[in-house]
C-alpha cells in the first residue's frame, strides 16, 4: 500500500481524491491542513497544524510529513499547492502528482497561459489599459480560480474603479456563450488517452454544479483544441480546459488547469476515475482508459458530514417503516448501511417490533436472516422501553411517541430515519 499526502485536504479536488479512493486498498489518504475544515470529516488520517503555504516553514513542515508518515507520492489540490510542491519535489524527496513544472507554471497564469498558446488556438482578446475596448469587457485576476474576483465592466469609469482595487488582473473580450470544461488524462509518455468535455450548465462560486455531457461532434470538436493543448504544454496525470464560445460562435480558451476539475466526477460516473489514474500513472505503470458510454448527467449541492460524540454497543431497531417500508415492501438501503457498519465493529443489532404477523418469515423474505444479534417480537399493547435492557444502547424507530418513551424511561439516545445519515457518517 502506498502512502499518498493531499493538502489542501478541505478543498473541492482533495474532496473528490477522497471519494475517488474510497475503499481502494493500493492507497492511504494521509490529509493535510493550515485551517480548521471540512477535510477532518472526511479524512480519516490528517495533519493539521500546516503552515500557510507562502510561509518558509511550509516546505521544511511538509518534508517532515514525508518522512514520519512514510509518504510515496504527494497529491496537491490546489493551482497554488500544484506550483509550489512541484517545484520543491527535489527538496521533498517524494514525487509531486502533476505536470511538469513548466506546464505548472504556465497553467497557474492566465497571461502566460494565453500567450503559450495564442497562436494555437483561438484565445480571448487581451486589452492593456489605455487600449480603446468594446465594452463591456471582462476582468479576472492573472492568478485566481472560481470565478473570484472576476467582474463585467460596462464602461470606461467602470473599468478605472475596477483597477484601482484590483491588481494584477487582466482585461478581457466578453465571451458571451455557453461555457464548457473539457476533462482530460494524459499518461507518463504525454499521449492523451481521455478528452470528455461537458456543458457547465449552471455554476455556482464558479464551481460546475450541473453537467453533462456534450453530444458526438461536440466532443470532436473539443478534442481537437485540448490535443493542441496537450502538445504544446505537455501534460502528465488529469488536467482541464475550459472554454466560451465567442459572439461569433467559435470556442475561445478560458484557462487551463494542471488538475482534475471539481465536478470531473461527473466521468467517473462513466469510469473514469482521474485520480486512480493519476497515481497509477505517476508510479510508472502502464495504464489504459475504458469508459462506459450511456447518458448522464451530474447536480451538486451542499452535503453534510458528522461526527458523534456517542458510544454504544448495542441498537435496538424498529422493524416495519424502519427496515422495510411498508408502503413499497422494500429494504431500506440507508438502514442496512448502519446495520452492516454495526455488524463490521462487532456492535449489537437487536430487532424489537410489533410486527403483525411472523416477523421472523419476514425477516427471511426479504433474506436478511442471520444479520441481526436479537429478533425481540412483542405484542401490540407491550411498550417497546420494557424490553430495552441495555443502558449502553440506542435506539431507532420511525415513530415519534415511541422515541420520546424510550428517552424517558430508558434514558437512551433515540433516533429516527432522518438521523440515520448522522449514525452512518460516524463509522464511515
Amino acid at each position: 500500500m502506498k502512502n499518498v499526502f493531499v493538502f489542501p485536504c478541505g478543498s473541492e479536488i482533495a474532496l473528490e481524491i477522497a471519494r475517488s479512493l474510497s475503499g481502494d486498498r493500493h492507497f492511504h489518504l494521509v490529509g493535510g491542513s493550515s485551517v480548521d475544515d471540512h477535510g477532518r470529516f472526511v479524512y480519516d488520517d490528517i495533519v493539521d497544524g500546516i503552515p500557510w503555504i507562502d510561509s518558509e516553514e511550509f516546505i521544511p513542515f511538509v518534508k517532515k510529513i514525508v518522512k514520519t508518515h512514510n509518504i510515496d507520492l504527494i497529491y496537491p489540490a490546489t493551482d497554488m499547492s500544484l506550483a509550489v510542491l512541484k517545484q520543491a519535489e527535489i527538496e521533498l524527496g517524494c514525487y509531486v502528482v502533476t505536470s511538469p513544472v513548466d506546464t505548472v507554471k504556465t497553467c497557474l497564469s492566465k497571461r502566460m497561459t494565453y500567450s503559450a498558446l495564442k497562436n494555437i488556438i483561438r484565445t480571448p482578446t487581451v486589452y492593456s489599459e489605455n487600449d480603446r475596448m468594446e465594452y463591456p469587457v471582462f476582468a479576472k485576476p492573472d492568478i485566481g480560480h472560481s470565478s473570484r474576483g472576476v467582474a463585467i465592466l460596462g464602461s470606461e469609469s467602470e473599468k478605472e474603479a475596477f483597477l484601482l482595487k484590483n491588481k494584477n488582473v487582466l482585461l478581457l473580450e466578453l465571451l458571451p456563450g455557453d461555457e464548457y470544461t473539457v476533462d482530460c488524462f494524459s499518461d507518463k509518455n504525454g499521449k492523451l488517452l481521455f478528452a470528455g468535455a461537458r456543458v457547465r450548465a449552471r455554476t455556482m462560486n464558479g464551481i460546475s454544479v450541473h453537467t453533462e455531457p456534450v453530444d458526438d461532434v461536440e466532443q470532436n470538436e473539443f478534442g481537437n483544441l485540448v490535443s493542441k493543448i496537450n502538445y504544446a504544454l505537455k501534460f502528465r496525470g488529469a488536467w482541464f480546459a475550459q472554454f466560451k464560445r465567442a459572439c461569433d460562435g467559435e470556442l475561445a480558451l478560458l484557462e487551463v488547469a494542471a488538475r482534475f476539475g471539481g465536478s470531473s466526477s461527473l466521468f467517473r460516473g462513466r469510469g473514469i476515475n482521474f485520480a486512480l489514474l493519476s497515481l497509477w500513472d505517476a508510479l510508472g505503470a502502464d495504464v489504459s482508459v475504458v469508459t462506459n458510454n450511456f447518458p448522464i448527467e451530474m447536480d451538486r449541492a451542499l452535503d453534510n458530514r458528522y461526527k458523534l460524540s456517542l458510544e454504544y454497543n448495542e441498537i435496538f431497531l424498529d422493524y416495519d417503516d424502519t427496515v422495510v417500508m411498508s408502503s413499497t415492501g422494500m429494504i431500506n438501503p440507508k438502514v442496512m448501511c448502519l446495520v452492516f457498519s454495526c455488524i463490521n465493529r462487532g456492535i449489537k443489532v437487536t430487532v424489537l417490533s410489533r410486527h403483525d404477523g411472523d416477523l421472523f418469515s419476514d425477516i427471511r423474505k426479504h433474506k436478511l436472516d442471520g444479520l441481526f444479534t436479537r429478533v425481540i417480537h412483542i405484542g401490540k399493547n407491550n411498550s417497546k422501553a420494557d424490553f430495552i435492557d441495555n443502558k449502553k444502547a440506542i435506539f431507532i424507530d420511525d415513530s415519534y411517541a415511541e422515541r420520546v418513551v424510550v428517552i424517558k424511561k430508558c434514558r437512551i439516545p433515540s433516533f429516527g430515519l432522518d438521523m440515520i445519515d448522522a449514525l452512518c457518517d460516524n463509522w464511515r
